[in-house]
């Protein structure tokens, strides 16, 4: 019996790097997953390795800045399952290394619809159905730069900060209705994503590790095994919290 036997649990940006991971690592511990990405061919392969292992999962093509792809995934999951008791709110993008002043407006529009909007409008379908229920468990992915600022990354970050402020703002609203909202923030993950962002340029790779004070970078399992916790009764007193999950990065 693992930590999440039985329950459902909704992982958005599930075809790579963390999402894919929580994936796996949901439902390892006994939870059905809902699996959602743009990449469906990559999402379906998550799902199909799932299914392999014994566990239960369906995958669901959507753009999470669509409001009503959002609410076709919530309904699909509820409609297959019976039921949504987890959602990690996982989908994002990056931007390139811009200035603040030159960033471009469809960068930044592009930027918030996927990583802030795209968060709420997937809270506001989760929320109205848990609401009914009188329970559940939602992670939203922030990051460090939820946290701190970082410099030529002007609209992830913002985004990021955005993420955390809704998070505190639904754990508040939703906190006797037992619903526990909360935000993890990753440090330095290896994942395709940031090896987008590197371009595969070694003083940028270094330039990253360097931010570490562990000395290494982050593996997407580490940040999974965070939201398993969240997602469990294990973490039941704990929300509206952004918990940084990040070698040490954010105390320096």
């Amino acid at each position: 019996m693992g930590k999440l036997q039985d329950r459902v649990a909704l992982i958005t940006g599930a075809a790579a790097g963390i999402g894919r991971e929580t994936a796996l690592i949901v439902a390892r511990e006994g939870a059905k997953v809902v699996l959602s990405d743009i990449q469906e061919e990559r999402g379906k392969e998550v799902a199909q390795e799932i299914r392999k292992n014994g566990g239960e999962a369906l995958f669901f093509a959507a753009d999470v800045s669509k409001p009503e792809e959002v609410e076709h995934l919530v309904e699909t999951a509820i409609k297959r399952f019976g039921k949504l008791d987890y959602a990690c709110n996982n989908a994002g993008i990056e931007n390139k290394a811009t200035p603040t002043a030159d960033i471009e407006q469809s960068d930044w529009d592009r930027t918030m619809a996927i990583n802030l909007t795209g968060v709420w409008l997937c809270m506001k379908h989760e929320i109205n159905y848990m609401q009914k229920a009188g329970s559940g468990s939602i992670v939203n992915m922030s990051s460090v730069a939820g946290l701190v600022g970082f410099q030529g990354v002007g609209a992830y970050t913002a985004s990021k900060h955005g993420v955390v402020g809704l998070t505190r703002a639904a754990a508040l609203d939703y906190a006797q209705s037992g619903i526990r909202v909360n935000a993890v923030c990753p440090g330095v993950i290896k994942t395709e994503m940031i090896q987008r962002f590197t371009q595969g340029n070694p003083e940028a790779e270094q330039g990253l590790l360097s931010l570490e004070p562990i000395g290494r970078l982050g593996t997407p399992a580490e940040i999974g095994q965070a939201v398993v916790w969240l997602f469990s009764d294990d973490s039941s007193f704990v929300t509206g919290q952004a918990i940084p999950v990040d070698g040490g990065l954010t105390t320096k």
